[in-house]
């Protein structure tokens, strides 16, 4: 068994869970740390360059009677971008979309069916660049119990939780990097069980861990 660094004992998993929700909340109204900032991808994906897109994801904490879960999803493997991997529930911000938060809660619900009115929003990460050029805003929401969830059999290949206290244990935040011929591409990953979570989603996984240990 490994041991856990004193790191990980964030007092979030010692409060009730209204509590809980309150002190996230003040967290993430904090201004990002400097920790969190600039921790995209770091380059582009040939025919990729150019402005940004903006996109939001939405990062459901699931008030969970065990402990808060994290929500994530496989996505299906014939999407053009990063198929078959672990994501959160979002994608481009549209027009009709006023706010990063307004696009994540319909995202969240057009790919798994997840109610708006069971999301309280908590607040926003530091954004995220991708390969793929997207510009990402992850919109942190707390999400209660009892919901039905049905995958979009487009987007979608699976949905599961994982315990939040697991991610941000600071032990299984991997760092890693793969060669794209010449260029260096480092990334991070979380492994959990037969999940594989890595790239963009790990890295706004450990964006969220740096903002809420921020002193």
């Amino acid at each position: 068994m490994s041991r856990v660094s004193s790191r990980s004992k964030l007092p979030l998993f010692g409060l009730p869970p209204l509590h809980q929700r309150d002190w996230l909340a003040e967290r993430l109204a904090r201004p990002a740390p400097a920790s969190a900032i600039g921790l995209s991808d770091g380059f582009r994906l040939p025919g990729r360059e150019g402005r940004d897109t903006p996109a939001a994801v939405l990062v459901p904490l699931v008030n969970r009677p065990e402990g808060i879960t994290l929500l994530l999803t496989q996505r299906s493997a014939g999407l053009p971008d990063h198929p078959g991997q672990i994501s959160f529930p979002g994608g481009r911000i549209d027009p009709g979309d006023a706010t990063p938060m307004a696009a994540a809660l319909r995202e969240a619900q057009e790919e798994v069916a997840l109610p708006p009115e069971r999301v309280t929003v908590l607040g926003n990460l530091a954004t995220y660049q991708t390969v793929t050029g997207y510009s990402v805003t992850p919109v942190v929401g707390w999400v209660e119990p009892p919901f039905s969830l049905v995958p979009d059999p487009v987007e979608v290949d699976d949905v599961f939780e994982v315990p939040l206290s697991f991610v941000l244990e600071p032990a299984h935040q991997q760092r890693h990097f793969r060669m794209l011929g010449t260029l260096r591409r480092d990334y991070y990953a979380i492994p959990y069980a037969d999940r594989y979570i890595w790239g963009a989603t790990a890295a706004m996984i450990v964006i969220l861990d740096r903002t809420l240990r921020d002193d």
